[in-house]
């Protein structure tokens, strides 16, 4: 049996996990960590990592970005391995994640899914063989109206993961209204639809002569990120100190 600590346990993903592990016969949350206590858990919640006093085998970090420096202290002082799912981290941050990684083994993906990461796979692999045959590429992604950041972070994520297969040759474009001319052939457009509650479509589109290929990826609800950071847990668990993400996930699964 694996013990979690989940941080940011009173957060809507922070729930969905609690829920799922709930009912998981390989792992069980031993300890919660929140600055809000509005919500009644099976687990014991504390407002700071540092006032637990238990050993767990592995983090599942859904919290703020302002309590990862936090987060990734106590890691490395404990040697807690962490599945780190907070966002929006500065450079410094990114920065400290990397010297964590260490110390401890941290697992960072830009999105937890599993579909996601396999549809990264999958767009690498057309890439190699359209783009050379003159295909043109392009993302669209689609969120709920409540979404700040756009374009999302795993829409730059795929096109970051086309781009590495062409030691980064391509220019991101994300608005076309200011120039009038033909679509340059070394660029990858990424364009953000937000609207009523769509939680993340992605659609990678090669479009050539005659022909389009497009690859997509739909989540119907955000179970989908929790079941992928459990997952990663699982995996992570036991691990020797480095900086793991999805791909390391799906390739265990593979073998």
């Amino acid at each position: 049996m694996i013990n979690v600590i989940m941080h940011g346990c009173n957060g809507r993903m922070g729930q969905v996990i609690a829920g799922l592990l709930a009912n998981d016969s390989q792992a069980k949350i031993v300890a919660g960590i929140d600055v809000s206590d509005h919500i009644k858990n099976t687990f014991p919640v504390f407002s700071s990592i540092n006032e637990f006093e238990g050993k767990a085998d592995v983090i599942i970090d859904f919290a703020s970005s302002k309590a990862v420096d936090g987060l990734l202290d106590y890691c490395v002082r404990t040697k807690t391995p962490c599945v780190l799912c907070t966002t929006g981290l500065s450079k410094e941050q990114l920065q400290k994640v990397e010297d964590a990684a260490k110390q401890t083994a941290i697992l960072k993906s830009a999105n937890m899914s599993l579909g996601i990461n396999i549809l990264m796979k999958l767009i690498k692999e057309a890439a190699t063989v359209l783009a050379p045959a003159g295909f043109d590429m392009e993302i669209v992604e689609k969120h709920h109206n409540q979404k700040l950041d756009a374009p999302s972070g795993t829409a730059l994520a795929l096109a970051d993961s086309i781009n590495e297969e062409f030691d980064h040759e391509y220019e991101y474009v994300f608005d076309r209204s200011n120039r009038r001319q033909a679509r340059p052939e070394k660029e990858i457009g990424i364009s953000a639809v937000r609207g009523g509650t769509i939680v993340g479509d992605h659609d990678v589109i090669f479009a050539g002569t005659d022909e389009v290929v497009t690859i997509s990826h739909t989540a119907y609800s955000r179970a989908i990120f929790a079941k992928g950071a459990i997952q990663a847990a699982k995996f992570l668990a036991g691990k020797e100190p480095g900086y793991y993400d999805m791909s390391d996930v799906i390739d265990e699964i593979i073998k």
